[in-house]
């Protein structure tokens, strides 16, 4: 994913350097596609599919935790009951 991006941008990158550095171009490219790497890298980037997993995993959890607060709630206002007998 990460070197996707980075091809993304090194081709915008190339198309934009003007003719008369196109012989020192692999250099750049060599050095902006280093620097990427090394940036996006350090940025710990999780993937769109590994979002979306999260995702639905935190909403599962969030309506188990729901169902189970609800659960709680009943059972605390029936022992309330039984205790004011």
């Amino acid at each position: 994913m990460i070197t996707k991006k980075v091809e993304q941008i090194l081709s915008e990158v190339a198309k934009v350097i003007p003719d008369d550095f196109q012989n020192i171009r692999q250099d750049i490219e060599k050095n902006l596609r280093a620097s990427l790497t090394a940036s996006l890298a350090r940025m710990d980037l999780v993937t769109r599919e590994e979002f979306d997993v999260q995702t639905a995993l935190l909403q599962r959890t969030r309506a188990q935790l729901d169902q189970l607060e609800e659960k709680l709630a009943a059972m605390e206002k029936q022992q309330a009951e039984e205790d004011s007998r």
